[in-house]
């Protein structure tokens, strides 16, 4: 069963940061959960960047089984269903900065910045970053937290958090100007 989830962005700041002169960070906290299940694998598990109208704009992480023969891991990727329809099957993998190996359960930490890619050629405005993770024997799950780049100047810090139910525990997205 498919679930998604959205929160809002908790003390974002709606108007942007003038002048840019300040380097933006981007933290994005995933939770594995572990589960007590006979037959465990790691989750698929991508992010991605994605207008208010859900267009896509960037691919931030796609962490998947690139060590089985003869490049099985990929035939997997289009189970996470919505990520591989808007940017998944256009993306050549192994991907040279976004790609990479499975995790295990607990808490996984990314961070990104504004002056390298995908961040620097992000444009001021609303998005949503978006965790979809899909698990062989396991089920399907994707979490949505809405954000607005970049945050003020004023903002100390704008963090937000969205829970999955099952393959995905909380997700926080903390930006800082």
């Amino acid at each position: 069963m498919r679930r998604l989830l959205a929160v809002s962005l908790v003390g974002a700041a709606t108007t942007p940061l003038a002048g840019a002169a300040h380097a933006v960070e981007m933290n994005v906290t995933v939770t594995i959960p572990s589960l007590g299940v006979a037959e465990y694998h790691r989750p698929y598990v991508s992010m991605w960047i994605e207008k208010a109208d859900q267009t896509p704009v960037a691919t931030l992480a796609v962490w998947y089984d690139g060590k089985k023969k003869g490049g099985e891991g990929t035939k997997w990727l289009k189970d996470m269903r919505q990520w591989w329809r808007k940017a998944g099957r256009d993306l050549n993998m192994p991907a040279d900065g976004i790609s990479g190996a499975t995790r295990a359960p607990a808490e996984q930490v990314i961070s990104f910045s504004d002056g390298r890619a995908p961040l620097g050629k992000l444009a001021p405005g609303d998005y949503q970053l978006v965790v979809e993770a899909a698990r062989e024997t396991g089920g399907h799950e994707v979490v949505r937290v809405p954000f607005t780049w970049p945050p003020a100047a004023a903002a100390a810090s704008a963090s937000a958090q969205a829970r999955g139910e099952h393959e995905l525990g909380p997700v926080t997205l903390v930006v800082k100007p």
